[in-house]
């Protein structure tokens, strides 16, 4: 498996488990279950999980409406693409 095609099944696997995670968020907010914490979601979006922490915003309808998800979520997209741009 070359260095690239690993990279990619991290970003798939990161990606699932935000996927998940914000699902998850959404499901324990409408039973009023003990939530996911914020820096959790962020921090799965920083390390390469952005496209499902994007996906699951939108599919779930969860965080939407906050600014600061927004952001983390872009800010994380930019430094994955120019740190592979950087690297290529």
């Amino acid at each position: 498996m070359s260095r690239a095609q690993l990279l990619l099944s991290a970003y798939a696997a990161l990606s699932a488990v935000a996927l998940v995670f914000y699902g998850w968020d959404k499901h324990r907010a409408r039973t009023q279950g003990r939530r996911v914490p914020e820096v959790r979601l962020h921090a799965l979006a920083l390390l390469g999980g952005f496209p499902g922490a994007f996906l699951g915003m939108h599919v779930f309808r969860h965080k939407t409406r906050q600014l600061r998800f927004h952001v983390v979520i872009l800010l994380a997209a930019v430094l994955h693409v120019g740190a592979w741009l950087a690297a290529s």
